[in-house]
This record gives C-alpha cells, structure tokens and sequence, in this order.
C-alpha cells in the first residue's frame, strides 16, 4: 500500500517540472515560444535592443518571484501529504485534498511560465522570430 503512495508522490513530483523541460519531444507550442536562456544565448545574432535586454530580464525575474511563491505552497502541500500518509488508518480525503492542493500550485507554476513565455515572444520583432524558428530547426 506505501508503494502506491509512493508512486504517486514520485508522479507528482514529476509534474512539478517547468514547461520547457518536458523535453523537445513533447514540445506543445510546436516551437512557436522560446525561453529565455535560448534567446539570451542568440543574443548578438538576434540584436536584441537595450529595451529589449531590459524587459526580457525583467519578466524572468518577475516569473521567478511568484514561481517561487508557489513551489513553497507546493512543498507545503506535499510535506503535509507525506504525514497523512504515515497516519493509520489513512484519511483518503485529507491525502486528496492536499493533491489538489499540490496541483493547483503546479497548475499556477505552469501559467506563470507559459505567461513569460508569451511576454518574451511579444517583446521580439519579426525578424528576431524568424531567426530563432531557423535555428531552432
């Protein structure tokens, strides 16, 4: 029965991962957003502008505060989740509400990411667009 358990804290787990580590296989914007660490990486060739540089950061930073407000709700949720488990008998709605408690904050994480996702692609003009989709290819 603990493995069961165990499985599914090791699922959750899983699913607390950022959008863009999925991996390229499962790349659900089809390539059509792109993080921050490959945009800063083509940097020069994109020419990006200092309002560009500036604005760019700025929604990295902003989406790293409220990310980390809720890995800590997360981390909450899952640590409150792990007591319940050790419990006899275990109280199956107190285990469930505290995973729904652990996705909604997962749920927040992603939309915080994809948000700064879109805001990065807005920032870029056309060309810079274009030249990232090349290289991306």
């Amino acid at each position: 029965m603990r493995n069961g358990y165990l499985f599914l804290l090791v699922a959750l787990c899983t699913l607390s991962q950022p959008v863009n580590a999925q991996g390229a296989n499962k790349d659900v914007f089809k390539g059509k957003l792109f993080p921050p660490n490959v945009i800063l990486e083509n940097q020069l060739e994109l020419d990006l502008s200092k309002e560009q540089f500036t604005a760019i950061r700025k929604a990295v930073v902003d989406v790293q505060a409220h990310v980390a407000e809720h890995e800590w709700d997360l981390r909450e949720a899952y640590q409150r989740m792990l007591l319940e488990l050790d419990k006899k008998p275990i109280d199956e709605q107190r285990v469930l509400d505290l995973v729904n408690a652990a996705l909604i904050a997962e749920n927040q994480v992603k939309k915080q990411q994809v948000t700064m996702l879109i805001r990065l692609r807005n920032l870029l003009n056309d060309e810079q667009i274009d030249y990232l989709e090349s290289v991306r290819d």
